[in-house]
């Protein structure tokens, strides 16, 4: 097996990446109705476990994980969702890579371990919220109101970053279960047991 990444390896990531995309987007979506905004540190990481699952039958050499997390974190951060998460997403994506390195991109638990770790990007979305409440409480008025930013606030109180760390974290451990099962058949043909 070689250990360089091919160019059939980054179609992969950029597939993966188009669809891990599109289901954070469709279930960003909810954030319109603003106690949707701090679930998505529990759905974002649930419902991405699935094509991130399978993606993971398709990852054999390190930095492919990374790649997309990159990718991720700048497509996202062009959205609007702003600096912090193009800088968290790479980290988070770089930690997974080691986990499912150590695991030889085979090991189950580490697959699961690693999906918990790479979901942490997500949190990158709420540290603006938390960390320029001021600033951001007012870019919220000017695009939805005073209404909305000020139950947007209610909900995600200045002290929210480790809950909502913890919620990305554990989301991620259990999005990872739930794409393992519906995918059994793919881990078992990736010989990821």
């Amino acid at each position: 097996m070689k250990q360089r990444i091919q160019a059939k390896d980054l179609i992969n990531v950029g597939i993966f990446t188009a669809i891990m995309f599109v289901v954070c987007m469709g279930v960003a979506m909810l954030g319109y109705i603003p106690i949707f905004i701090p679930l998505l540190s529990v759905l974002v990481p649930l419902i991405g476990g699935i094509p991130f699952m399978l993606f993971l039958t398709k990852v054999k050499k390190f930095g492919m994980v990374t790649i997309m997390s990159i990718l991720i974190g700048i497509l996202i951060g062009l959205m609007g969702m702003g600096v912090w998460v193009i800088v968290v997403a790479p980290v988070s994506g770089i930690l997974a890579d080691f986990i499912f390195k150590s695991g030889g991109y085979a090991s189950a638990k580490k697959s699961i371990l690693g999906y918990g770790v790479f979901s942490i990007w997500v949190i990158g979305n709420f540290i603006p919220i938390v960390v320029t409440r001021d600033n951001y409480f007012n870019m919220l008025i000017s695009g939805y109101g005073r209404e909305y930013a000020e139950t947007l606030m209610k909900y995600i109180p200045d002290w929210s970053l480790i809950p909502l760390l913890a919620a990305c974290f554990i989301s991620g451990l259990l999005g990872a279960v739930l794409g393992r099962a519906l995918l059994k058949k793919h881990f078992v043909r990736a010989g990821i047991v």
